[in-house]
């Protein structure tokens, strides 16, 4: 561990000093120390396990079409340019009452807070923002990061009840009637 040298004596006469020791630490005790800590420490820790969101699809049973309120459901269409069309329940109705927009993915005006106002409204109509449904028809122009952030929105506002559909031909019609390059 450690070792003590002591050293010769000196040779002058009538003064009497203390001995001069030269010291040696090992460390190689040390070192195998720090090495069992870390490889302790190593398997110990626990390692973080990836989440991955579980999307459920509907059969293509077209004599099963499931009934849900219009009142309910808010359709989004990723685009091109990183913007999302809406509309707010059935598409004819709402071109006709002005219930739809376009907007990003930004914080205060984005699609979240479009959600965020829905449910609000749900939850003043009594009828709980629980219930809402939210629709997702990507269009060509958009990409792979456009849905998975329409599905973060899902986990951010807990959504229980949203899919994945194919773009209709009457939403392309709107879409280029409005100028809207999808």
């Amino acid at each position: 561990m450690a070792e003590i040298n002591a050293a010769a004596a000196g040779s002058k006469p009538g003064v009497r000093r203390g001995k001069k020791l030269s010291t040696r630490i090992d460390l190689t005790p040390m070192v195998d120390l720090g090495f069992l800590l870390i490889t302790f420490f190593i398997f110990t820790t626990t390692m973080s396990i990836p989440k991955a969101l579980d999307l459920y699809m509907p059969v293509d049973d077209p004599t099963d079409l499931t009934k849900y309120a219009e009142s309910k459901v808010l359709t989004v269409i990723p685009v091109k340019s990183n913007q999302i069309f809406y509309y707010h329940g059935k598409l004819e109705d709402a071109m006709k009452e002005g219930r739809y927009g376009l907007c990003g993915y930004d914080l205060k005006t984005g699609i979240g807070s479009i959600i965020r106002t829905k449910q609000l409204a749900l939850d003043k109509a009594g009828i709980g923002k629980k219930e809402m449904a939210l629709i997702i028809r990507p269009a060509n122009g958009s990409t792979y990061r456009n849905t998975t952030d329409l599905l973060d929105e899902v986990l951010i506002n807990e959504l229980k009840y949203y899919s994945l559909a194919d773009l209709q031909k009457e939403e392309m019609q709107v879409l280029l009637q409005k100028g809207i390059d999808y």
